[in-house]
């Protein structure tokens, strides 16, 4: 990883001051000119000085594609972490791989899907301890009820506590990253409510999901994700963190560049497909991105996506969002063929985190869209 340092002038840097479009670097993605794609590139070109001013923000990065076209693309500097490890002031560019924190969840989502298209999954309510015999001591008539698809909308019922902050013991992930076997971690928890009632933020469910594809694929997650998911579009600069046992983090391990982390949101715009070639099946991500609960706040949450709308010239626009600690944000918008994509460093100020995502969601993303 490189870190600040005295730059010379590059291509991305008379971007910023002339947004025509972005550098094309070869990586499967198309590039345009804002107004080639309907876009108003002077009022994006605004990211640019807001947040080169607004150094709280800690802002690293910004992608925003549109009709399948990257229409804007600008990087920052500013203090870093790679999972919890500090960096210092880094120096970002469109090369450099970012944490996506808990938008890897979403990407496990999508990995789901694969499974059920492949035949390896066919029922989104098989009951979870079906994959588990080995732990059928903690199974009672109650949580004989939890099932695939409980776990996909974080409502299996179980006990789980991630409010708590990362860094105290009591937090229920932290707890399980050190557990002997996380699995039987997680479903050794007291069930505090009916299976399917209500959701509760957990990343247990997404560990657990994670090993029922390492069951039902005979891969382990960063081989499955690498042959159907990464390979098919084109992502290569991969890392991924892992537990002490080597086991990819499913929840919140990813570390990928932004233009790869957009190729997501454009696969899930384009209902599975990329560059015209069948990755996901339209049908699980029309279910991954339709409410099946409520979520938290205002929030409604899919299959491990986050639903929710913003108001705009009076015109409620509705979106889907994969969210990670930190800031991390990236917003697909059906209504405007629109893909907007934020990393940060904000993973002290939970406070703070939400805001520059919506900032350049509504005051820039869909605001720039003319025709």
């Amino acid at each position: 990883m490189r870190v600040d340092k005295d730059k010379v002038a590059t291509p991305m840097d008379s971007y910023a001051q002339h947004p025509a479009a972005p550098p094309d670097l070869s990586d499967g993605w198309t590039v345009a000119a804002p107004g080639d794609q309907g876009v108003d590139g002077a009022l994006l070109a605004g990211i640019t000085k807001q947040f080169t001013a607004w150094k709280e923000a800690n802002v690293h990065g910004v992608v925003i594609a549109r009709h399948g076209a990257l229409v804007y693309e600008r990087y920052f500097t500013g203090e870093d972490q790679a999972w919890g490890k500090p960096l210092g002031q880094v120096t970002y560019d469109a090369g450099m791989r970012h944490d996506l924190r808990s938008m890897t969840k979403s990407v496990t989502g999508l990995l789901v899907g694969i499974a059920f298209d492949r035949g390896w999954l066919d029922d989104v309510d098989a009951p979870v301890f079906s994959f588990f015999p080995e732990h059928d001591d903690l199974k009672t008539s109650e949580k004989a009820g939890i099932t695939l698809a409980h776990l996909l909308t974080m409502s299996p019922g179980l006990a789980w506590d991630e409010n708590t902050p990362y860094s105290d013991p009591a937090n229920s992930e932290r707890q399980m990253s050190v557990a002997p076997d996380p699995v039987r971690y997680v479903l050794e928890q007291p069930l505090v409510r009916p299976p399917g009632v209500s959701y509760n933020y957990g990343g247990g469910n997404t560990a657990l999901l994670a090993a029922i594809l390492k069951r039902v694929s005979g891969r382990d997650l960063d081989t499955l994700a690498q042959e159907v998911l990464f390979e098919p579009l084109g992502i290569s600069d991969v890392e991924w963190v892992r537990y002490p046992d080597g086991t990819p983090i499913a929840a919140s391990g990813l570390r990928l560049r932004p233009r790869d982390i957009a190729k997501f949101g454009q696969l899930v715009l384009d209902e599975g497909l990329w560059r015209g070639e069948r990755v996901v099946s339209a049908d699980w991500i029309t279910q991954s991105v339709t409410p099946q609960i409520n979520g938290q706040g205002l929030f409604f949450y899919g299959y491990h996506w986050w639903l929710g709308r913003s108001l705009v010239a009076k015109r409620e626009v509705t979106w889907a969002s994969a969210v990670g600690w930190g800031g991390q944000r990236m917003f697909i918008v059906p209504s405007h063929g629109l893909v907007a994509l934020v990393v940060a460093g904000l993973y002290d100020n939970m406070f703070l985190q939400p805001i520059p995502g919506e900032v350049i969601l509504r005051r820039y993303a869909l605001a720039s869209v003319r025709r």
